[in-house]
């Protein structure tokens, strides 16, 4: 009894997707660059606007897994999430995706700011138009996942009081596009004729495109990141971790490993090695 209770618990902890919330991070990034996270009052102005995003972005990943079920029995990894392999129902993960939403909204307008709360409403609606009806078209698609990695960088600044420059926004948003197409060029490698199966928007992506987008976006983001840099010098030293970090993403996408962001910065020990170090030597720079 004991067994099943835990295994039944651990279904609705799957279902929030909590290795993605690593990506709700970036709304601590302008604080963190301009080096004044240490002056960031905790807990409410240190830790609700992540909490908040949290929250909103949990409930998308659940409507998003409602809309894509049946896509998903095709998948050989999604087939085995709680909503296609019938272990929570729709209507159950439904309630659970509303909850999530008012509780997320109300940390935002209550605790942080309704500017703060207008970004998260922002991210819903993008979010929630993608799984709807624009993660079938092709480019469009990427663009969406694109835009909410942007609006979690302004959310960041506006929580914390951060004006976003030129660069680091150009740098993010290349960034995410970059991210997004290698996991678009993952999928179908890996998913072969059972791709159109399981994402309409791989049908409409021509053969090498996705290839020459990622090198494209790639060297982009090298080159936008290398500005931002020479604007504050002090950072230049850690281009050559963004250009290996770049290159590294791209050999594990192409060999057949996992495109998905977060699992690779998680599981790729080199990958995980040159973030905590370009970490490591930014704050060390900025704060030490």
């Amino acid at each position: 009894m004991f067994i099943n209770n835990s295994i039944f618990f651990l279904d609705y902890i799957r279902i929030l997707r909590p290795q993605q919330w690593l990506k709700n991070l970036l709304l601590y990034f302008p604080s963190f660059l301009s080096g004044s996270i240490i002056s960031i009052e905790y807990p409410f102005q240190g830790v609700m606007p992540i909490i908040a995003f949290c929250m909103g972005s949990s409930a998308t990943y659940i409507l998003n897994d409602i809309i894509d079920s049946d896509n998903d029995k095709h998948h050989p990894r999604k087939k085995y999430r709680p909503i296609p392999s019938g272990t929570i129902s729709k209507i159950t993960a439904a309630v659970l995706a509303l909850l999530l939403l008012c509780a997320g909204l109300t940390f935002a307008t209550f605790s942080v700011s309704i500017r703060f709360s207008l970004y998260l409403v922002l991210y819903l609606l993008v979010s929630t138009l993608y799984s709807l009806k624009l993660k079938a078209v092709p480019l469009v698609d990427i663009f969406c996942i694109a835009t909410g990695f942007i609006i979690r960088l302004e959310a960041g600044g506006e929580a914390f009081a951060v004006p976003i420059s030129d660069w680091l926004f150009l740098t993010v948003f290349l960034l995410a596009l970059f991210l997004s197409i290698g996991k678009r060029l993952n999928e179908k490698l890996n998913l072969g004729n059972e791709a159109k199966c399981h994402r309409k928007s791989l049908a409409g992506y021509p053969d090498g495109f996705l290839d020459g987008a990622m090198y494209l976006t790639g060297g982009a983001v090298l080159v936008t990141y290398s500005m931002y840099t020479l604007s504050r010098s002090h950072l230049f030293y850690t281009v050559p971790l963004c250009c290996f970090g770049l290159l590294r993403y791209i050999f594990r996408v192409k060999s057949g490993q996992s495109g998905d962001p977060t699992e690779s910065l998680l599981k790729d020990v080199p990958l995980l090695l040159v973030s905590l170090t370009w970490a490591a030597i930014i704050g060390w720079r900025l704060y030490f």
